[in-house]
Parts: C-alpha cells; structure tokens; sequence
C-alpha cells in the first residue's frame, strides 16, 4: 500500500485525497449522463454535484464528532490537522449530501425522484473507487485474518492512521469496493429498465445498507458511540443505520411498487374508454 504518491517540497500528496477526487469526478459524471437521459440539464447537475459535495464533507465530519468521544471531550481537537485530514464517517456525509440535495432540488424546481435515481449510480461507483484510496491509507480496516487474501500495512500507514502492523487483516477496504462496483452496474443496468422514478436510489439503499451491514462484522478500527447504542445492541454505529436505510428502501419500492401498477391499471383503463368511445 502507499499511503503517500509523492512530495511537492515538504507537502505529501496523499493517495486517499487522490483517489476520493477521481472518485467525485468519476460519480459526478455518471450522474450527468444518467441525467441527461431523463431530461435533466448537465450544467445544473454538475451545480448540484458540487453543492452535494461540500454537504457530504460537512456531514461526514459532523457524525465523526458524534461518533469519537476525544472530539466531543476535546473541542480543540476540530481544528486539529487530525480531525481536517480524516476521512469523516461515510452514512453522515451521504445524509449531509442529500440533505443539501433536498434543499437544491427544491429550489432549482427539479424532479426529485429523477435527480436521486440519476445520482445513484454514479455515488456506488465513486465509493468503488474512494474505498481504493481507504485501503492505500490504510484506514478502515479489518479484523485479523488467517485466510489466504489477509492484508498487512506498513510502518507509513501505521503513522497516518493507526492501522495495526505485523499481523494479516481483512481488507475490508477491498470488500466494499468490490461490492460497490458490482452495485453501480447493477444500478446502471436498472436505470435504464426502471418502472417507476424512484426505484435507483431506493435499489442503492438496499443494495449498500446489506453490503456496510455485512462488511461491519469484519471491521476492526475504531468507530465511535453515539449515545451508548452500539454498546446497547453490540452493533456498529454504521450497522444501526443501515438497518434504517434498508427497511426504509423497501418500504419506499413497495409503496412506489404499488402506486405505479395503479396508474399503469388507471392510464390503461382511460385508454380502452377512449378506443371504445371512438368505436
């Protein structure tokens, strides 16, 4: 893993940064493609893209600062180099996002349903390659490991994020991004087969609140409490909401489910009146 590209002077160019940008580009190009497809225009996408950005940064540092009792005990550890180099916490910066999201689209007047299901996509692919730039840092890792694909970080990695070292890991890191390539062309494929507006974003919350789920059981780096729930239920912080993210998107596709087999029986009834009207 190399946790660092190179120097310009005394300055490192991380390969995370790196990476979590061509990992932005990467989702905000998707997202324009798919948009464009429903009718939506390419520059106000790529102004929502941008905005959703900034929200998901903020978001993701504000659940880290719930989640990480040294900076709820601490205040000045917010301004630290630490706390503006760490990654944040991923479920805070995806609400961040689409709440800033929410906000935009009700403002520039754009179809909500459209917007998500065409940001879908392109978010499980940038996660693909964002979790790529995790596993370079060596942050977000794994529990020890006897299997054969068990991954060991360097001295560097240790430093930068407090990985442990001399002993094989899940590379957790590469679980994700594995899962997440396979989700976004699972999303690809149905945007362009969706029965409804809706359904993309609602298969992503699915699809991701199973696969971060699952991948938490093999998570061994330090990830807070909020509240005392994981010590309560002995789950992750991320594992509760994702519980929450997976029942509310099949609730969602079986409500949207529902509505659009009635207005497809309603469109196909006002049809056949006409028909046998201008018989």
């Amino acid at each position: 893993m190399y946790p660092e590209l190179f120097h310009i002077g005394s300055f490192p160019v991380n390969t995370y940064g790196v990476l979590l940008a061509l990992a932005f580009l990467a989702a905000l190009f998707v997202a324009a493609r798919l948009g464009a497809r429903d009718g939506l225009a390419r520059e106000r996408v790529f102004d929502l893209g941008l905005w959703m950005l900034l929200g998901g940064l903020v978001g993701s540092k504000l659940l880290l600062m719930l989640a990480e009792p040294e900076y709820a005990s601490n205040p000045w550890q917010l301004v630290s180099l630490d706390f503006l180099r760490s990654g944040g916490v991923w479920y805070g910066g995806f609400l961040g996002g689409l709440l800033t999201g929410v906000i935009l689209i009700r403002r520039y007047r754009l179809p909500f349903w459209k917007v998500t299901d065409a940001f879908a996509p392109g978010v499980a692919l940038g996660q693909a390659v964002g979790r790529q730039g995790c596993f370079a840092a060596g942050c977000c890792w794994g529990k020890p490991t006897n299997l054969p694909w068990g991954v060991e970080f360097g001295e560097l990695a240790h430093r930068i994020t407090g990985v442990p070292v001399g002993v094989h890991l899940h590379p957790t890191q590469l679980y994700e991004s594995a899962a997440c390539a396979v989700i976004f062309l699972l999303l690809f494929r149905l945007h362009r087969r969706k029965r409804f507006d809706g359904e993309v974003i609602a298969a992503y919350a699915v699809l991701y609140g199973l696969t971060r789920f699952l991948i938490e059981f093999v998570r061994d780096d330090p990830r807070g409490d909020i509240a005392g729930l994981t010590t309560l239920t002995g789950l992750s912080t991320s594992q509760l909401v994702s519980i929450i993210v997976v029942i509310a998107g099949i609730v969602f596709l079986f409500l949207r489910r529902r509505r659009a087999n009635r207005e497809r029986a309603a469109s196909g009834d006002e049809a056949q009146a006409a028909d046998t009207a201008s018989a």
